[in-house]
């Protein structure tokens, strides 16, 4: 096993951070009722985005005092796809740990099935079916909209990057830590 595969492991045997189920509809999947693989990403962003809001935080849009607008974008996201989803199932998507960088969140996630074991004692077992790692970047919009002119042409210098990077917004930061910090005190 390698360290990485020992890590993930570790990971998806200890508590959700957040965890939440989505139904699988036929939209989802291919001819075959099998998810499409790029919506594994799909259901990976709606819990990032649930869990933001449960924190009661708009984590993807914020707007500085200035009016600036700060947003996140995927710059990274590693999966490994164990087995199959399919149409009609009821899946469990967890961010199971999260790492705060100076400009970035580093997400682990998984996708999870849960089955009955069929013995004498019926429990309930998870199966993964997908894991992730996704790191988002927090930006800055620095493009603005000009006036229309009499010729008709808004045209943005080429030189101009349309967004930089900044650091996590406090308020984020702060709510993220203080989740990572109640479910360290739950584990103990």
């Amino acid at each position: 096993m390698t360290t990485t595969e020992h890590k993930n492991t570790a990971v998806n045997n200890m508590e959700p951070l957040f965890a939440k189920d989505y139904n699988v509809y036929i939209n989802h999947t291919d001819a075959g009722g099998i998810v499409y693989h790029a919506n594994h990403l799909v259901f990976f962003e709606n819990c990032r985005r649930d869990w933001f809001t449960k924190l009661g935080l708009n984590g993807y849009f914020l707007q500085t005092d200035d009016g600036d607008i700060q947003h996140f974008v995927v710059s990274q996201a590693d999966l490994q796809y164990k087995r199959a989803i399919l149409l009609d199932e009821v899946i469990s998507v967890r961010i199971d740990k999260v790492e705060l960088k100076p400009a970035s969140i580093i997400f682990y996630q998984s996708i999870h099935r849960s089955t009955s074991d069929n013995s004498a004692t019926d429990k309930t077992i998870s199966q993964i079916l997908s894991s992730t790692k996704i790191v988002i970047a927090c930006v800055q919009n620095l493009v603005k909209p000009e006036p229309m002119t009499n010729d008709n042409t808004n045209h943005v210098q080429a030189d101009t990057a349309p967004m930089r990077p900044i650091r996590v917004p406090k308020e984020l930061r702060d709510a993220i830590e203080q989740a990572i910090s109640e479910q360290t005190n739950e584990r103990l």
